[in-house]
């Protein structure tokens, strides 16, 4: 049976709805409510690996806190892991892994290349 688990923030739409849709199909996913249990560096790293993305790319940008602090910063790999870690308002929500692969479920019909 496949594990899947959503990085969660029940104050967004997208989030809820990602998390509806799941349970729509039967999931009971493990829910993280990130902004509570930030990911450790090597669960960041291991999310990208699974998303298949640079760390940059799991960066909202409108969010303030990237406006006024990292707007135009060229930071590497690491570095924008540890902003993430110190901003977790930062990292794109909501993301839905199963097994060894993850997406953005933004919108949340991107879940369905896990099916």
């Amino acid at each position: 049976m496949p594990n899947w688990t959503i990085y969660h923030n029940p104050r967004c739409t997208k989030s809820r709805q990602a998390l509806e849709l799941l349970r729509d199909k039967g999931i009971e996913p493990k829910v993280v409510e990130y902004l509570k249990a930030v990911p450790t560096e090597r669960e960041m790293e291991m999310l990208l690996m699974k998303l298949g993305i640079k760390a940059e790319d799991l960066v909202r940008r409108g969010e303030a806190t990237y406006k006024l602090k990292f707007k135009n910063l060229k930071l590497n790999e690491h570095e924008w892991v540890k902003v993430m870690r110190e901003h977790p308002e930062l990292i794109e929500r909501p993301i839905v892994v199963r097994d060894h692969k993850a997406v953005i479920g933004r919108p949340p019909e991107n879940i369905e290349e896990l099916f």
